[in-house]
């Protein structure tokens, strides 16, 4: 897993997304590269490069209160609200800051807020920040359950993204297939690396990826 290739973003040169070929398996699809962000998502010069190139697609004049930070994007969403501030991205909450938090999964793996935390959802205009997107069937799933405990999407900003759109919401992206255009996602039933045999390397999900022996 360390035959991985540097794209360099068109936004920094201090962002670059690593990328590996191969046969891997997400929860909904398989893939044929692994994007590895875990520089991206843990170093805090690299979280903070990626965060002032997000909020630069983020308009003044859009309201965020929350920003719920998907498979371990903490770091970036902490600064990317620092940037929001600083660019002046208006906050309704009454103390004039954003919320960053991250959701709990249940044992179905259903996305649960906790009641302690639903004054960061419910009502709240809310910035979803994942690190990938590859066929948008997990990030739709994430989008219904903070409309269901009662929030408002203001955007969606992604490092990577193969989709453009997510249950009707424009995705602004980093990095996108037009960067890594031989980027190829399959259904599991239909996957031709399957098909022709080709081992499986990894399991991976948004967290990272467990090689298979």
């Amino acid at each position: 897993m360390e035959n991985y290739t540097k794209i360099q973003s068109k936004q920094s040169v201090n962002i670059n997304l690593k990328v590996i070929p191969g046969h891997f398996v997400t929860p909904n699809s398989h893939i044929n590269y692994f994007i590895d962000m875990t520089t991206m998502k843990s170093r805090q010069n690299e979280a903070k490069a990626i965060a002032s190139a997000l909020s630069q697609d983020i308009i003044s004049s859009t309201i965020v209160d929350t920003i719920v930070c998907m498979d371990g994007t903490e770091v970036i969403g902490a600064y990317l609200a620092d940037e929001l501030t600083k660019a002046g991205v208006i906050s309704m909450n009454s103390h004039k800051t954003i919320y960053i938090v991250t959701p709990e999964y249940d044992h179905a793996g259903q996305m649960i807020f906790r009641d302690n935390m639903r004054i960061a959802i419910q009502g709240k205009h809310v910035l979803m920040l994942f690190p990938s997107i590859t066929t948008g069937i997990a990030s739709s799933h994430a989008i219904n359950g903070i409309m269901y405990y009662g929030g408002e999407i203001s955007g969606i900003s992604a490092i990577f993204s193969a989709a453009t759109k997510v249950a009707g919401f424009t995705v602004h992206t980093l990095f996108s297939t037009s960067d890594l255009p031989d980027y190829k996602s399959f259904p599991p039933e239909d996957c031709p690396l399957c098909k022709n045999k080709q081992k499986i390397d990894a399991i991976c999900n948004g967290f990272g990826y467990s090689v298979l022996s």
